[in-house]
């Protein structure tokens, strides 16, 4: 038994969401598309899991975040997939894959073929068992990947008001899910190895910011330590968390984020016969147009590993929601519209929202970091400098148009003559720049701190006190998911 496609998508996350919303942009005729998924639900916007979904009032439910609304475009229910004559194989898992034949084989052991696959596996969350901790199976400890996760991380939250809660890791999910926990009443103890939290991005100084931010609302931290085993009641549930100093911390639910891996497995070569395509980075090679070795086989979002132009095109692999959108419409650009379609050229783009606090990054974090704007307030910024270039620049708290402009620097690789200067002028800085390329290029206009739109830039002594909710609505167009932790707000 056996079904045949012109295009199949592998895997329901983000990325296939936007796969899809591009196909039917290009007019794929019905019947020419289907989307292979284990989850039972159409693609949803994965970073709802660790902000609105985890909120004790008026939390995020499906169908409200499907793709592509995380990007202001429509909302594609199943609904709109049975309309458009895209077909859904959904709660399916592929065991193997023949890419000569092209064709997959199902566990339940239907046979689908393809003349293009589009890999977006996606990436699968590190498990405790891998650095030899046993306990995971304990019915109180979570780990956030998908909807099944994230119900019954809510399940567990809802008995563990006013109780203790350990929070493994102290990356994105350790900190988004620690701000859900506080949200909820809970008591919350991080513990990670390293020296300060979100170590892959932040600077020491930028992390004590957040750690405090945290701290005042009652979070504690235990940095340079690792969990070695877990303390369990006759009935097998976690009632504490052993680290590796012999610390002894009470725990009514553990919450896992170590990292994620991606999902490589049907493409390795490593079983006997099994699929094998070029990989790099932990991920699937692919060139500028997301292609693999293969070439009928792209790749695209979390597992793919691609060029990225503005690094010399060194090979990255990126964990994040705009990698995946924007990777996913270039593949199918390139199936659909190979003459007209280039190398990607992406901006590698982070951000976060915890909390009442926002930021965004652009780029690349290497190079002398300037640490700029006001701190004690939250209100900052910081641009790394390399060979005289900004290569990277985060702020926290900015206005549409700062933004804007720090994107556009990072860019355009800015030079930069004085760094004190840089330090001293901030966001002004790329303010300033981002319009005089406007006035060369005349491509548009950026407004400049002072203008009557009421932003100024973040400087070393800013003239004002910021606002925070201030700060996330302006922010809003770029980003989308802005959660209000413990009010009713929410904004998609």
């Amino acid at each position: 038994m056996g079904r045949a496609f012109v295009y199949v998508i592998l895997g329901g996350g983000v990325a296939a969401g936007y796969a899809a919303l591009e196909f039917s942009r290009r007019q794929v005729a019905p019947g020419e598309l289907c989307i292979i998924s284990e989850e039972s639900v159409a693609p949803y916007e994965r970073p709802a899991l660790s902000k609105g979904y985890l909120l004790p009032e008026n939390p995020a439910r499906l169908p409200q975040f499907h793709t592509c609304v995380g990007a202001n475009e429509e909302r594609l229910t199943t609904k709109w997939y049975r309309e458009k004559g895209i077909e859904l194989i959904l709660g399916t898992r592929v065991k193997s894959a023949d890419l000569k034949k092209k064709e997959l084989l199902t566990s339940s052991g239907e046979t689908i073929t393809y003349n293009y696959l589009i890999i977006a596996t996606g990436a699968r969350a590190l498990k405790l068992e891998e650095f030899g901790v046993r306990g995971s199976e304990a019915e109180n400890v979570c780990y956030l990947r998908d909807i099944a996760d994230a119900d019954r991380m809510v399940n567990i939250m809802q008995s563990c008001a006013g109780k203790n809660a350990v929070v493994i890791g102290g990356g994105y999910i350790g900190m988004e899910c620690t701000a859900a926990l506080v949200t909820n009443k809970i008591k919350v103890t991080m513990v990670f190895p390293e020296k300060h939290c979100m170590a892959r991005l932040f600077t020491a100084k930028m992390a004590e910011f957040y750690e405090n931010y945290y701290k005042a609302r009652g979070v504690k931290f235990v940095k340079g330590n690792v969990l070695t085993s877990f303390e369990n009641d006759p009935f097998g549930k976690v009632t504490a968390v052993i680290l590796r100093d012999g610390t002894r911390i009470p725990a009514d639910m553990v919450v896992v984020g170590i990292g994620i891996r991606a999902n490589t497995t049907l493409f390795d070569g490593l079983e006997k016969g099994g699929a094998k395509l070029a990989l790099e980075k932990g991920g699937i090679k692919v060139n500028g147009r997301m292609q693999t070795s293969d070439g009928s086989v792209y790749a695209v979002g979390d597992v793919a590993a691609f060029p990225v132009k503005l690094f010399g095109n060194d090979i990255r692999r990126l964990e994040h929601v705009d990698s995946a959108r924007k990777t996913a419409r270039h593949a199918v650009s390139a199936i659909m519209a190979p003459d007209e379609t280039g190398d990607l050229d992406y901006l590698p783009f982070f951000y976060s929202r915890v909390f009442a606090l926002s930021w965004q990054f652009y780029g690349d974090n290497v190079g002398e970091a300037v640490h700029f704007g006001d701190f004690p307030n939250g209100r900052f910024g910081v641009y790394w400098v390399n060979e005289g270039c900004i290569i990277g620049a985060f702020l926290e708290g900015g206005a549409k148009e700062e933004y804007e402009a720090i994107s556009k620097v990072v860019k355009t690789r800015a030079k930069v003559s004085n760094v004190g200067e840089l330090e001293k002028l901030g966001s002004g800085f790329a303010l300033r720049e981002s319009q005089k390329l406007v006035e060369s290029t005349g491509t548009g206009r950026i407004a400049s701190a002072g203008t009557g739109t009421g932003t100024r830039s973040i400087m070393e002594k800013p003239l004002y006190k910021w606002h925070a909710t201030a700060g996330v609505a302006a922010a809003a167009s770029i980003a989308v998911f802005a959660y209000w932790y413990g009010v009713r707000r929410r904004r998609w």
